[in-house]
């Protein structure tokens, strides 16, 4: 549980790293005078609408976990999937606007002779990187934690979905299994009682039953 929470804990403080970054990179690259960018300036938007959904919520997710596990709506696994889900939609879109924007007006590699153009240039392939990078981020994240909550529910933990990811029990054993355990030890331990007791049977003539008498030999009595 511990390596999951870290795991969550690195994933979403660096996608909020990086949408902090393209929130920048996206309004220094709307403020340029430069009008004609049109599909240009539409990905730089795009990319701080999403940089600022995303740098209001994600580290409010983490903090709210961190004060208080599982206290806030906000922990559980259900809407933590949800909203991340959305995020990552988002950030592809960011990604793909991007790439849309810089194959229609710019050419590979940059290299304008004009630097404002150039710098532009280079502001839509940041844009380009960090929205794909959050994108495969949050995909891996959220793809992970639903096949854990799914082998969880699996093994009978059914409020999996409304614990948090620091709480739920994602490596636990399932409660059938647990009380099957239970029931084979208390089955073998009545098995070993039941053979014990027939082992030590005394049978009418004062001796063990379970064992053939020393002083009794085929085809001889002794009085």
């Amino acid at each position: 549980m511990a390596l999951i929470s870290i795991i969550r804990f690195v994933a979403l403080c660096v996608v909020s790293l990086f949408a902090l970054i393209e929130l920048a990179v996206g309004a220094a690259a709307l403020s340029t005078p430069i009008n004609w960018l049109t599909e240009y300036k539409s990905a730089a938007g795009l990319a701080v609408a999403i940089g600022v959904l995303t740098v209001l919520s994600v580290p409010a997710m983490v903090v709210l976990e961190y004060l208080r596990p599982g206290a806030f709506f906000t922990s559980s696994i259900l809407v933590e999937l949800s909203w991340l889900s959305i995020l990552w939609v988002l950030w592809l879109a960011v990604g793909g606007q991007a790439v849309t924007a810089a194959n229609k007006v710019f050419v590979p590699g940059c290299g304008y002779i004009d630097n404002t153009i150039d710098a532009n240039c280079r502001e839509i392939s940041a844009i380009e990187a960090f929205g794909f990078i959050n994108w495969i981020i949050l995909l891996a994240y959220t793809v992970l934690i639903l096949i854990l909550s799914v082998v969880a529910l699996n093994r009978g933990h059914q409020g999996v979905w409304n614990s948090s990811v620091a709480e739920a029990p994602f490596f636990s054993p399932g409660a059938a299994s647990t009380a099957g355990g239970y029931a084979g030890k208390a089955e073998m331990g009545g098995m070993q009682t039941e053979a014990y007791g027939g082992a030590h049977t005394v049978g009418a003539g004062g001796y063990d039953a379970g064992a053939e008498p020393a002083s009794v030999q085929a085809g001889t009595v002794h009085r």
